[in-house]
């Protein structure tokens, strides 16, 4: 493998690159083995967004030597720092199709490789192979989701304007109230305090 002198830019960009790559695909059959895997266009969609996003690019081109062929992938950053390594395959035939098809092989598997993706049976397994959110992420977007209903309680209570707190609290739906009824020592939005309050007959009672 070869790089430039420096490649943290572009360390740093492949690492935010892969959270958002899903797996390729294996849409295409192999007779054969009586498989399926991911071909070359499957591994380039499942790039493509995520390099474009991250200032990402890649070239490929053909090289041949030690009786076979293959290729030679650079993966490059818009600040001009890259990676490069060869990818060579030994070929039993030596006419055109069949240096054609290791060609082919070798751009999907290196390409493939140094973009660090899997492979995935479909389009479900690879959806999930983004990363679906964490709990404290998907805690983190509700409350953002609710913060003006969020803050007009917390400023009812500070205020001691119980009613329009109340209020705030009743427009939530069940399951918005069960989701932020979160204690505090998990993260919770409303203080030991304020939950307190919130439990108090003054409270659940102001109209």
């Amino acid at each position: 493998m070869k790089s430039s002198e420096s490649i943290d830019k572009l360390a740093n960009a492949l690492c935010n690159a892969q959270t958002q790559m899903g797996g390729a695909v294996k849409d295409s059959a192999n007779p054969f083995f009586k498989s399926s895997y991911a071909d070359l266009t499957s591994v380039i969609k499942a790039i493509k967004q995520p390099f474009s996003d991250n200032g990402l690019s890649y070239t490929q081109f053909p090289i041949n030597g030690d009786g076979g062929v293959g290729v030679v992938t650079r993966l490059m950053h818009i600040s001009g720092q890259w990676l490069e390594a060869d990818c060579l395959l030994p070929i039993v035939k030596k006419d055109p199709q069949a240096s054609g098809s290791a060609i082919t092989y070798a751009r999907r598997y290196a390409l493939q490789s140094i973009a660090g993706i899997p492979t995935a049976d479909d389009d479900a397994e690879s959806a999930m192979l983004r990363g679906e959110k964490s709990e404290e992420e998907k805690y983190k977007d509700l409350v953002s989701n609710l913060r003006d209903s969020i803050d007009a309680i917390k400023d009812g209570i500070a205020t001691g304007d119980y009613c329009t707190a109340n209020e705030a609290w009743r427009e939530l739906t069940d399951d918005e109230k069960m989701q932020l009824w979160k204690a505090p020592s998990r993260g919770g939005c409303f203080s030991t305090q304020e939950r307190a309050v919130m439990k108090s007959s003054e409270f659940r009672e102001a109209i």
